[in-house]
Formats: C-alpha cells, sequence, structure tokens
C-alpha cells in the first residue's frame, strides 16, 4: 500500500488525488461580447418561447433572460419573415436595453433563412439532419457510395454561402446535431448511434475547415442522457484524433420538467463538464425559460467552473444537533445568500463540523446546547448565545470587511 510520508514542504497533489476540473483546451469562438472557449468560463444559454415575428414580445423575453444571468439567447426562425423580424428585434433591444447575443435556430431547407438571419445576429445554428433534408424513402434498403456522395455535395453547396458568409463577418456558427433527426443516409451508414451522430458533424466541420471558416461550435444532443454523454465523449476523442479543437455546447435535450428534468440535465452535463468535456450549457426543459438559469449556475457553482452564488455547506442532521437545522441554514441564506463568493458551513454539531467546514470562509456550528460558536476557517472566534448567532455572523464578516450591503 502506498504511503505519503509527512512532509514540512508546501504538499504536491499526487495526479491521483488531483480534485482541479481539467478542461479540454478549445479555441475561443466570438459571439457578439461573448467568448465561448478558449479557457473563458462555462457560457449559460437559453431559449425564448416567443414567436419571433412578436416583436415586442421577444425583446422583453430576451432581456427577461439576460437580465437573470443568461449569455446568450436563442430564437427560432422558421421563415424568411421571421428572419427579417430579427433585425427589428436586435434594434428595439440595443436602443431600449443593450446588444445581447443572439444565435437563430434554422432548419429544414434554411439557406435562404440562414443567409438572412447572418446579416443581423451574431451567431447561426443549423441541424445537420435538416439543413438539406431529404424526405426517406420507405423502400430503400441501402445507400451507395455514389449516393451517399451525392447528398454530399448537394449539402456542400447549400452550406457554403452562409459559411462565408459568417466567416466574412466574423459570425459564429453552431453545428446542432440532434439525435432524433440524423438524416437518413448517416442512420443506414451509422445506425442510430452515437458514431452517427459524430460523423454527421464531422462532415460539416470538414466543408467549413475547406472554406476556411473555424468559429464554430458543436452539440450532439439527445434526449437519453447516456446517448448523449456518449457522443460527446467519442466527439472530443475525435476531434483531438483530427487536431480539431472547436468549443462543445451540452445539453440533454427534450428533458421534461420539474424535479426529473433537472436531475435528468444534470446527469448528462456535468458528468461531461467533470471530465473537463463543454464550454456552453444549456439546460432544456418544459418550462418558462427563465427557470433553466438556476439549474445552469448551481451545475458550475457545484463543480468549481463558477462562482455565482454563496456556497452552504450544512450537515444532514442527526440526533446529535443541537438546533433545527433547516430553520438556522434558512436564517442564515436568508441574511447573507446576496454575498456572492463566500462559503459558510451551518453544522448541528461538533463531532464532524471543524473537519467537514475546513474549506468554508465562515462556520456556525452548535458546539453546546443554546450557543452557537463561530468560527473563520478552521479558527473558533466567538461563542454566542443560540438567539445572536446569525447576527454574530453578520458581524463577524462586517469585521472582516466582507459584508456588502444587499
Amino acid at each position: 500500500m502506498q504511503t505519503l510520508e509527512p512532509t514540512t514542504k508546501s504538499p504536491v497533489t499526487p495526479p491521483e488525488f488531483d480534485t482541479t476540473i481539467r478542461r479540454r483546451k478549445t479555441r475561443p469562438v466570438q459571439v457578439g461580447n461573448v467568448t465561448i472557449g478558449g479557457g473563458h468560463p462555462v457560457v449559460v444559454q437559453s431559449m425564448i418561447n416567443e414567436d419571433t415575428l412578436d416583436i415586442e414580445g421577444s425583446v422583453a423575453a430576451i432581456r427577461r433572460l439576460h437580465e437573470i444571468g443568461c449569455e446568450i439567447v436563442r430564437v427560432t426562425v422558421p421563415s424568411l419573415a421571421h428572419a427579417k423580424a430579427l433585425a427589428e428585434i436586435k434594434e428595439k433591444l440595443n436602443k431600449t436595453y443593450q446588444p445581447v447575443p443572439i444565435v437563430a435556430d434554422v432548419h429544414h431547407n434554411g439557406m435562404k433563412i440562414a443567409l438572412e438571419v447572418a446579416k443581423h445576429i451574431e451567431k447561426v445554428r443549423i441541424n445537420p439532419g435538416l439543413y438539406v433534408f431529404e424526405k426517406p424513402k420507405g423502400d430503400r434498403s441501402e445507400y451507395t457510395q455514389a449516393e451517399f456522395d451525392e447528398i454530399g455535395e448537394k449539402i456542400r453547396e447549400t452550406l457554403e454561402p452562409l459559411v462565408i458568409s459568417l466567416r466574412d463577418q466574423g459570425k459564429a456558427m453552431r453545428i446542432g446535431v440532434n439525435h432524433g433527426s440524423l438524416a437518413e443516409r448517416m442512420l443506414f451508414t451509422y445506425g442510430d448511434t452515437p458514431l452517427g451522430m459524430v460523423e454527421s458533424a464531422l462532415e460539416f466541420i470538414r466543408i467549413c475547415e475547406s472554406l476556411d471558416f473555424r468559429n464554430l461550435v458543436v452539440s450532439l444532443k439527445a434526449s437519453r442522457t447516456p446517448v448523449m454523454i456518449a457522443a460527446y465523449r467519442l466527439m472530443a476523442k475525435r476531434m483531438d484524433e483530427l487536431g480539431m479543437d472547436y468549443p462543445l455546447h451540452l445539453g440533454v435535450t427534450e428533458a421534461g420538467d420539474g424535479e426529473y428534468g433537472r436531475i435528468k440535465s444534470t446527469a448528462g452535463i456535468a458528468t461531461l463538464l467533470a471530465d473537463g468535456i463543454g464550454d456552453t450549457i444549456r439546460v432544456s426543459l418544459t418550462e418558462a425559460p427563465e427557470k433553466e438559469i438556476p439549474v445552469c449556475y448551481s451545475i458550475l457553482q457545484a463543480l468549481g467552473l463558477r462562482k455565482t452564488m454563496v456556497e452552504y455547506v450544512a450537515c444532514p442532521s442527526c440526533g446529535r444537533t443541537l438546533f433545527n437545522l433547516e430553520e438556522v441554514l434558512a436564517k442564515v441564506r436568508a441574511a447573507t445568500s446576496h454575498l456572492v463568493g463566500l462559503d459558510i458551513a451551518v453544522m448541528g454539531c461538533i463531532v464532524n463540523g471543524p473537519g467537514e467546514m475546513a474549506d468554508a470562509d465562515y462556520g456556525y456550528v452548535g458546539k453546546q446546547p443554546g450557543y452557537i460558536s463561530l468560527y473563520r476557517g478552521r479558527e473558533e472566534i466567538i461563542k454566542v448565545p443560540e438567539e445572536r448567532g446569525v447576527e454574530a455572523l453578520i458581524d463577524l464578516i462586517k469585521t472582516d470587511g466582507r459584508w456588502v450591503d444587499p
């Protein structure tokens, strides 16, 4: 068994004990005033529900999302009229609020639509399975290489004008593969698999690269979390093998609503982020888009990738607890939740308290009945009657110069 010898020098963490998430190195892709990849913080995205023809409603919805921390907002663009409406949306946003990076979602046979939206917004999202839509043939038993190549050439012809437009304007594209909408020839060639998703993305990437366009972000979404995880891992592996460094946009599509939708999304997104894979995320809930943003930030906070709230460390409560832990945690949270960046521990007893809260900035511990011990890191600072605990915690934070008014 390996043993670690005591040392007086600064410890060097062995690789197997390293808790730092090592993010995959990716190229920076600029989307308006936001950068995806290149070591920048993981970007949070969402999508409005409003019809893009509703100018006022769309502007209000985009603003609501942006004000609560959504950094890039996606809108749907099913027709040329919707594409032209984007010009008005952008103009109104700039006049009444501020510039917000927008992604336009373009689907079936969307070259004309995509070319129009590219004039107005910062990023275009296309779905390789639908951009050049081929109606499936019910009696097909195989795809010949000639048929495969013929459609590939048609895709190139249709994609090239958009790529050139985005390239020349310095704008971005998301190649957004969906497991549920793979093109028929990909299904015949690779099956309904993560490999088919990856090959679909790679076909579009190669076309873009041949035109010297690399402002690309790639997504490979699925409604089944294991499929989504496998597709992204395979994509990262294949890109590494091919010398590609494009940022990845993570998401479990059609995750549903409520607790399960949040758990399902977190299971997929957090698993990949912990592997170092992913530069921007969207949690897709069947709820108001505003409900997605807190979930995104909670995932990033839990993994230590972004600090967007106070981190509360609290024990689960047991027979040793010397006060009502739920009530006290709620009081501490109500008084301090605006102090973004702090770690505060609320521990019900002394048995595990100091050890479990060792990494916290401040500790609130039930050390004896009726009294609270307050800690700064590992050091006990003061013991006060329980009814003065929260007040004393605030005073300690103020003494340290770390308090700001709500």
